[in-house]
């Protein structure tokens, strides 16, 4: 039989929007190697790969097109998705084994609530060579964990930005945020990360574990709002619970199928 395949828009309520992921439903864990060149032959920003396990958890994997990852939002709001809106479970919680340990999906209306780590980064010095890259000088420059968080005066120049995405390969994920300008957001942002065969991600479930807590600090509440303004665009609910970040949003499947099972 078939692995059971599906492509889900994330973060977004209406298809061809948000971030789309692809899902593979397997019935035990695949060899890295196949499941890297599923989501090299899918050439999505993520792919995820789900089991379920003994103990009533499902074990989740994500691919890049070239790499597997530590931590994916809008991968896990997409298998949440599929394995609720198919009646694969009736659980109205699903958790997840993952190489960030376990997470959490819960029913919260339409919505999916995803409860993630929170992730900090502490004020850095930019090498001119990010900012040339980017062609910005940032109001306030932050990094760890393998990623650079910018904040840009104002949304209109978040969206003017066009980097050299080759100059951007040296510095793992980069993000650059502001204040929103519009009343329905609090912040808007844009990720970049070709070091992860990844220009720029349409939404990104996992900056908003960062920016959950950095907007949280100078905006004074714990929820928030937040706009990713690539080119499909996506709204991502955040709120910050100390060391967690719930992720809240809406997800489509555009695309179902079935893909050759591994050897």
């Amino acid at each position: 039989m078939g692995v059971p395949l599906f492509q889900v828009d994330a973060f977004t309520h209406e298809p061809f929007a948000g971030n789309p992921a692809a899902v593979c439903l397997l019935e035990q864990p695949a060899p890295g190697d196949w499941m890297q060149s599923v989501a090299a032959e899918m050439n999505l920003s993520e792919t995820a790969f789900v089991h379920r396990q003994h103990d009533g958890r499902y074990g989740l994997r994500w691919f890049t097109p070239t790499v597997e990852v530590d931590l994916c939002g809008h991968a896990t709001l997409a298998t949440a998705h599929v394995l609720f809106s198919t009646g694969r479970t009736d659980a109205a919680v699903i958790e997840f084994d993952t190489r960030s340990g376990v997470l959490r999906a819960t029913r919260r209306g339409e919505l999916i609530e995803l409860d993630f780590p929170t992730q900090h980064v502490a004020p850095a010095e930019p090498e001119p060579a990010l900012l040339a890259a980017l062609g910005v000088a940032p109001a306030a420059a932050h990094a760890g964990d393998g990623r650079w968080l910018l904040e840009l005066a104002d949304e209109a120049a978040v969206r003017a930005v066009t980097p050299d995405f080759a100059g951007l390969v040296p510095y793992g994920i980069v993000c650059i945020t502001s204040r929103a300008d519009d009343a329905a957001h609090d912040f808007v942002s844009r990720v970049f990360g070709p070091a992860h065969g990844i220009d720029e991600d349409p939404v990104t479930g996992s900056t908003h574990c960062v920016l959950s807590a950095y907007w949280a600090e100078r905006l004074g509440r714990t929820e928030l709002i937040g706009y990713q303004a690539s080119r499909r665009g996506g709204v991502v609910h955040v709120r910050l619970a100390g060391d967690r970040t719930l992720l809240a949003g809406h997800a489509v499947t555009v695309l179902e199928g079935e893909l050759i099972p591994p050897p």
